[in-house]
C-alpha cells in the first residue's frame, strides 16, 4: 500500500534571491541597488545638449549673420549708453569687476563642500571638468570659429559671441546645481539662474557684450553641462533619490513658478518693444532695444533654468 505520509514543503527562497530580470524578491537588484537608483539612459540629456548646441548656432546665425539680427543686437548695445554713468551702471560695473572672484568662490566652494563634506568626489570632479570645458569652448568659439561679417549695420567688427564673463558665471552656477541633492536643486537652479542673468545683464549695461553674446553663453553652458549632469546622475546611486516637489522648502514648486512668471513677463515686454521701432522704419528709439535685449536675456536664462529643473527632477529616483 502506498505511503500516505505528506511530503515536506519546498525550502523557502534565500532572502536575496533574484527573479529572471535580475531583481531581488525584496525589491533590490543582485548588486544591492533598487531598480531606479540610476538613470535609465542618456537620451533626454543628449537631446538637451543637442538642443542647446543648435540654439548656439541659431543665435549666431540670426544675430550675427543677418542684417535684422545685427540691427537689434547693436541697437541694444548702443542704447545702453543712456544708462551709462548712472547708479545702475556703476553698480553693474562693480559687480562685473568682482564677478570672476564671486563665480570662482561660489563654484569651487560648492564643489569642495560636495566632495569633502558629502563625499561626492566623482560628482565634484565631473562638474568641475564640465565647467572648465564650457569656458574653454566659449573662448574657442569666439576666437576661432565665429566671425562677424559686415551687413550694413554700423558696429564693431570684432566677434564677441559668446560672452566669457557670462559663461564663467553660468558654469559656476551649473556646477553647484549638478552636485546639489535633488531636494535642493529647484532652489539652487533658481538662485543660480538669477545670478547668471544678472551677470549677463551687467555686461550689456556696461556695453561689454551684446544680448546675443549672453544668450549664446547660456546655451554653451547648457550644451556641455547636460552630459556632465547625466554622468553625475548615472554614478550617484542613492544620492539621486528624493520625495518629489513640495517635500522640502528648497523643492517647492515656487522655484519653478518664479522663473516661469518672470519669463512670461519678459516675453510680453520683448514682443511689445520689438514691434514698435523696426529697422528702416525711421522711428528713433531711445531705450526700446536695450530693454528688449534685457528681456531676451531673462527669457533665455530662465527658460534654461526651468528646463534643467524639470530634466533632473524627472530623472531622479522617487523614494
Amino acid at each position: 500500500m502506498a505511503s500516505t505520509r505528506a511530503r515536506p514543503d519546498p525550502p523557502s527562497p534565500p532572502r536575496h534571491a533574484t527573479t529572471q530580470n535580475g531583481t531581488a524578491q525584496n525589491g533590490t537588484t543582485q548588486h544591492g541597488t533598487t531598480p531606479r537608483d540610476t538613470v535609465a539612459g542618456p537620451g533626454m540629456f543628449v537631446a538637451a545638449a543637442l538642443a542647446c548646441a543648435m540654439g548656439v548656432a541659431g543665435t549666431y546665425w540670426f544675430f550675427v549673420r543677418t542684417t535684422t539680427g545685427q540691427y537689434i543686437d547693436e541697437s541694444a548695445l548702443d542704447e545702453a549708453v543712456e544708462l551709462y554713468g548712472g547708479r545702475a551702471a556703476k553698480a553693474a560695473l562693480g559687480f562685473l569687476d568682482a564677478l570672476p572672484t564671486i563665480a570662482v568662490v561660489l563654484g569651487i566652494g560648492g564643489l569642495i563642500y560636495a566632495a569633502v563634506v558629502k563625499g561626492r568626489w566623482s560628482a565634484a570632479l565631473i562638474a568641475f571638468a564640465g565647467a572648465a570645458l564650457a569656458n574653454v569652448a566659449t573662448q574657442v568659439l569666439k576666437a576661432y570659429v565665429f566671425t562677424r561679417p559686415f551687413r550694413g549695420v554700423e558696429t564693431l567688427m570684432d566677434n564677441s559671441l559668446p560672452s566669457g564673463h557670462t559663461t564663467l558665471a553660468a558654469s559656476a552656477a551649473a556646477a553647484v546645481f549638478l552636485v546639489s541633492s535633488p531636494a535642493w536643486r529647484p532652489f539652487v537652479a533658481w538662485a543660480g539662474g538669477t545670478f547668471a542673468i544678472l551677470s549677463g545683464g551687467a555686461t550689456l549695461v556696461n556695453q561689454w557684450h551684446r544680448p546675443s553674446d549672453v544668450i549664446a553663453a547660456f546655451l554653451v553652458v547648457g550644451a556641455i553641462m547636460s552630459p556632465a549632469g547625466w554622468l553625475i546622475m548615472r554614478t550617484g546611486g542613492r544620492r539621486n533619490s528624493w520625495r518629489g516637489f513640495g517635500s522640502h522648502w528648497a523643492a517647492s514648486r515656487l522655484w519653478l513658478a518664479l522663473p516661469v512668471l518672470a519669463g512670461l513677463c519678459a516675453t510680453g515686454l520683448a514682443v511689445s518693444l520689438l514691434t514698435r521701432p523696426a529697422a528702416g522704419s525711421g522711428i528713433t528709439s531711445t531705450t526700446h532695444y536695450f530693454w528688449a535685449g534685457i528681456s531676451l536675456i531673462v527669457i533665455s536664462g530662465y527658460l534654461l533654468t526651468v528646463a534643467a529643473t524639470w530634466l533632473f527632477a524627472v530623472s531622479a529616483r522617487r523614494d
